[in-house]
């Protein structure tokens, strides 16, 4: 317990309990899919809080699944072999050498370390990878240039999502096993591919039926041109800042993420700041939210 909690008066730790037990309720025995990545993976802080949430998530009820990035950490490696990481539209360019390393770090290394911290709070965590069980079936990515939509950019072993069994997750759920998912697909000859996190996250929200999928970032949330944060959107509302170039580069895999969940019948998705110290618990248990609501309607 925090120095900070300790200080708190016995009663205002009472209502902030019964200002959580709505949500509770109301979130009992749903699935709540949960994209990990940016400072929130780096930050000593905030990951012992992010495993902390998670864990609590768990024990009150809720089925969290959480899909990990690792970025940094791929780069870090590219760069102690002598390459340079390449993006294009915000997606990994992945040659054949780059795909060896996107595996070592984030099915090895990456997976590992936040299976280990999720456990060392009381948790459960499993840790696999799309290509366990064949659970993430993939094809090749092609990817419309956006100067020219009638050209199609090979940006290597990239994946896109063909197929998602959600019948692995849905037997750790009732073990009360927290997944713990690092974006690999596997395709039809056994060829592994690099998915973008964000778009897993939200493939696998719409598998699973989940009631939110929560998307941690490095900014307070969706930000309009004037820098400020847009706290509720809709569908349309998304389309329009795309289409006015407000929403671009690395966001943009978060925003179609979103959107396809939400249009397929996830409930809510958060995108929120993962810099800020508790931030699952703030999103889902209280009124005071930390980020953007994307809303299916």
């Amino acid at each position: 317990m925090s120095a900070d909690t300790q200080q708190l008066a016995p009663t205002l730790k009472a209502e902030v309990l019964a200002e959580a037990l709505p949500y509770i309720k109301r979130f009992f025995d749903k699935t709540i899919v949960i994209k990990y990545g940016g400072n929130a993976m780096t930050d000593p802080a905030l990951q012992d809080s992010f495993a902390r949430d998670v864990v609590l998530l768990k024990l009150v009820g809720m089925n969290p699944v959480v899909v990990h990035g690792g970025g940094p950490q791929i780069d870090d490696l590219l760069k102690r072999v002598g390459k340079q990481g390449q993006f294009i539209q915000g997606m990994r360019v992945t040659d054949a050498e780059t795909m060896d390393i996107v595996e070592m770090v984030l099915g090895g290394q990456v997976n590992k370390d936040i299976v280990n911290l999720i456990n060392k709070h009381g948790g459960k965590a499993v840790g696999l990878t799309g290509a366990d069980g064949s659970f993430i079936r993939a094809k090749k990515l092609m990817m419309p240039n956006k100067d020219n939509p009638d050209e199609m950019l090979d940006i290597g072993q990239v994946g896109e999502i063909t197929q998602i069994d959600p019948s692995i997750i849905s037997f750790l759920d009732a073990g009360d096993f927290i997944p713990v998912i690092a974006p690999i697909g596997v395709g039809a000859g056994g060829e592994t591919y690099n998915i973008n996190a964000d778009l897993v996250a939200g493939k696998l929200a719409e598998v699973l039926k989940a009631e939110k999928l929560v998307l941690l970032t490095n900014t307070p949330g969706v930000l309009d041109k004037e820098g400020r944060l847009l706290t509720g959107l809709t569908p349309r509302q998304i389309d329009e800042l795309v289409a006015d170039g407000t929403l671009s580069g690395g966001m943009l895999p978060k925003i179609s993420s979103a959107l396809d969940a939400a249009r397929s019948g996830v409930h809510a998705v958060h995108i929120i700041d993962g810099r800020v110290e508790h931030c699952l618990l703030l999103e889902i248990l209280t009124h005071h939210g930390v980020g953007t609501m994307i809303k299916s309607k």
